[in-house]
């Protein structure tokens, strides 16, 4: 059992994939919703939020690969056990494990990029999507310049050549996952003191630091390259909804709607109050506002 318990009435698994392994619960009843987190959290980030959408759905809610309690392979050279196209295969093999063929999935930070990555290469999988603060990460790559550098400067950090980060991040995790939490972050202390200490706790192995570089060198690398190759030819087909701080980098830097309607043609979304970490910080508007688009499922 995970050390932090915050999902009341949840059943926790692992499930055996492609090379790996992933850890999640799941409950409810009603058309089946996977819930992805980003960094540096594990599926805990949804703990406000997961229970509410269990009225109407079966939520199952899991650890990225790399991440949390979920399996930590050895990489290879080009990275592609990390990039999101193999991170998206998990997530479908264990919602096929649980008897979901189709689904809707709700990703946040690098659990969107999972998301809309599945979308794309299973689309007869995903029946609808929503992503929380963020854009592609082709056009993000694209679109880079000073406030990018310096505001997403863990995207060139986590992806410099090995050993580089992983020897600095073991030598003091804590600070990493704090700075991210507290310098992403809008509302005061959103974060319960247990669940920071897991999120610091679940960072903290050396393999744990090396499988989330290694994502970073997939993203900077076989993410993007997919993304440009995507582009123009291949849309996400189901509806999309997109959701973002209002306050934050997405809402400042870009214009979030009509960037995703390049990519899929059943686009809606808002800004919404709150930091980052929007389903810790807003967790009421967002299970509404989840709620809602599902139920047009």
């Amino acid at each position: 059992m995970s050390q932090v318990d915050v999902f009341t009435g949840f059943s926790e698994f692992d499930i055996t994939v492609s090379g790996t392994t992933i850890h999640g619960r799941t409950n409810g009843d009603g058309p089946p919703l996977l819930l992805l987190h980003g960094i540096p959290e594990t599926h805990l980030m949804w703990h406000r939020v997961a229970p509410v959408l269990a009225q109407r759905h079966t939520v199952v809610a899991t650890d990225l690969r790399g991440f949390g309690d979920s399996g930590k392979p050895a990489s290879t050279e080009n990275h592609s056990p990390y990039s999101m196209r193999t991170l998206a295969r998990d997530q479908v093999e264990v919602m096929k494990a649980l008897g979901h063929n189709t689904f809707g999935v709700v990703g946040h930070d690098r659990g969107a990029r999972c998301a809309y990555r599945m979308a794309l290469d299973h689309p007869e999988t995903v029946n609808r999507l929503a992503v929380l603060d963020i854009v592609p990460t082709g056009e993000a790559f694209d679109r880079a310049d000073m406030n990018f550098s310096i505001g997403y400067w863990v995207w060139s950090f986590l992806a410099a050549p090995y050993p580089v980060p992983e020897d600095l991040i073991r030598s003091s995790p804590a600070t990493l996952v704090n700075h991210m939490l507290d310098s992403w972050s809008s509302t005061p202390n959103p974060f319960p003191e247990a669940i920071r200490r897991h999120y610091i706790e679940k960072f903290s192995t050396p393999e744990a630091i090396h499988a989330i570089c290694e994502e970073y060198r997939a993203a900077a690398t076989i993410d993007y390259r997919l993304d440009l190759e995507d582009k123009g030819t291949r849309r996400i087909q189901c509806p999309v909804l997109a959701l973002w701080d209002k306050d934050g980098a997405v809402a400042t830097w870009y214009e979030p709607l009509d960037i995703w309607r390049d990519w899929a043609d059943d686009v809606r979304g808002k800004p919404l109050s709150g930091g980052h970490f929007l389903a810790e910080e807003n967790p009421d508007e967002v299970a509404d506002e989840l709620l809602q688009f599902f139920a047009e499922t």
